[in-house]
């Protein structure tokens, strides 16, 4: 998309039938039920440098806003609800309201500084010092074992585990909490948006505009040889360490080879889809206008399943992500149906079928949720690389969200999306700055293959402005 605004001639080569990786949307149960493939809500839709230089709505994309950006339900009928109005929550919230408060108002009222901070190549030095501090202070409390000292009862702290989970990794890891921090945030302010019609509707803009500035798109073509690649000044590979390895092979020097095979892949997923007779019936109040639910229970169950899963164990309850798109977008179902998004947190490399968990641990917090299945499609964490062969194992971070692995994806050099080969750039989310929806290894890659290929300086994001300009007059 870059490469295509600073005027360059693109192509795009995609291995699958249709472009667009993890948001892509199809109908996997029955005709007229369409699920979106991994990613399902969206909270850097509205909020990353990329997209909000974008526009997404500006390209016909209609971003859906759910009241409750997600739910943490847990035992006892009860849930904890992130409002997009933050106030709402910590009315919510009761004792533990002040806490939500004092932990999330100084990021929000500086909410694109925080953004800029999480979205960088974690090389560049930070804007704003004073985010940089909020933000860190934050950090190192939920990251150490001070993190319950902020409250006093079980769901504010558990609503904070929820989320950080989704790094697939110890909730208490930096890196995971470093997400709860940017994700928490973003919940409080434009929301966990859902695309309407499906996460395939992101893809589509992106590729209608890079066609629309002459580009070309071929799909079903899967690189098997760098040779065949020769000829471009530049290649940007969206790719895991292990696709570059697969293509670039011996090309590659013998050092830079070894450390690549040395990049760790993490927990997977099993992604299960159901078609539903009618909505799902939660117990807890609010949580049926949620987007996003997280279903794990308290604080401490969630750090027990996933220091299990870190072992390369099975939890008998897992962690499990749900999305229910239709609480805002009626497009996905038929009249009276409903889709429903699930994955649980699994071993990387499972061929196991843990659709009979996940359905047991939706029916915990939704007694009844099993008689309203009318089919399901499950997707076990090994064969997630067929839809995207980034997902190794199963891991849609594309890499262990350790430490190390966020803060020097894939290598700890400087320039994390430059290879020995000086046509060649790595772009997926196995570089800075990680796995999500948001553009954001794609744009520093195009930095510097822009800078050192054509001797072009301009900043991508007045590319894509300039770009959009001239879609208007047109």
């Amino acid at each position: 998309m870059i490469a295509a605004s600073a005027g360059l001639s693109v192509r795009v080569l995609e291995a699958q039938d249709q472009p667009g990786g993890g948001s892509r949307t199809a109908e996997l149960t029955l005709p007229g039920f369409h699920h979106d493939i991994c990613a399902g809500a969206h909270p850097m839709a509205l909020a990353s440098p990329f997209f909000r230089a974008f526009d997404l709505a500006a390209h016909g994309v209609d971003v859906l806003a759910p009241t409750i950006s997600y739910a943490h339900p847990l035992d006892g009928g009860i849930a904890g609800l992130a409002w997009r109005d933050l106030e709402a929550t910590v009315a919510d919230l009761g004792v533990d309201g002040q806490a939500w408060r004092s932990m999330f108002a100084p990021l929000i009222d500086r909410w694109p500084k925080v953004v800029d901070l999480a979205m960088s190549d974690l090389r560049t030095p930070p804007t704003s010092l004073s985010t940089a501090f909020a933000f860190g202070m934050r950090l190192l409390e939920q990251g150490s074992p001070l993190w319950n000292r902020p409250f006093h009862g079980e769901v504010a702290p558990a609503m904070l585990t929820g989320v950080a989970a989704h790094a697939i990794t110890q909730p208490r890891a930096l890196p995971a909490v470093g997400a709860a921090l940017l994700l928490g945030t973003l919940a409080h302010v434009g929301g966990w948006v859902i695309p309407r019609g499906g996460s395939q509707a992101i893809p589509n803009a992106l590729m209608a505009e890079i066609g629309r500035l002459g580009g070309e798109i071929v799909t079903g073509h899967r690189v098997d040889d760098f040779a065949e690649l020769a000829d471009a000044r530049a290649v940007l590979f969206d790719t895991s360490p292990a696709e570059f390895l697969r293509i670039a092979g011996d090309r590659l020097p013998e050092r830079y080879r070894n450390a690549l095979k040395d990049f760790r892949y993490g927990g997977a997923a099993c992604k299960v889809d159901f078609a539903l007779g009618g909505p799902v019936p939660w117990t807890a109040p609010g949580a049926e206008l949620a987007g996003t639910l997280h279903l794990v229970g308290t604080r401490a169950e969630a750090m027990a399943v996933e220091k299990r899963i870190a072992a390369g164990k099975f939890a008998d309850r897992p962690y499990v992500i749900a999305i229910q798109p239709g609480v805002v977008d009626d497009t996905r179902a038929p009249a009276g149906k409903q889709t429903f998004y699930t994955y649980a947190h699994v071993p990387n490399g499972s061929t196991v079928d843990v659709s009979a968990a996940i359905e047991a641990q939706v029916e915990r917090f939704a007694p009844g949720f099993k008689d309203l299945i009318l089919a399901k499609h499950v997707t076990p964490a090994a064969f997630m690389p067929d839809h995207n062969a980034n997902y190794v194992g199963g891991d849609i971070s594309a890499g262990a969200m350790t430490l190390r692995q966020t803060a020097f994806r894939p290598l700890p050099r400087w320039n994390p999306y430059s290879t020995p080969l000086p046509s060649a750039y790595l772009c997926s989310s196995s570089t800075p700055p990680g796995p999500g929806v948001h553009g954001m290894p794609g744009l520093h890659a195009a930095r510097h293959m822009l800078r050192t290929r054509f001797d072009i300086k301009t900043d991508p994001l007045k590319l894509l402005s300039r770009a959009n300009a001239t879609r208007v007059k047109q």
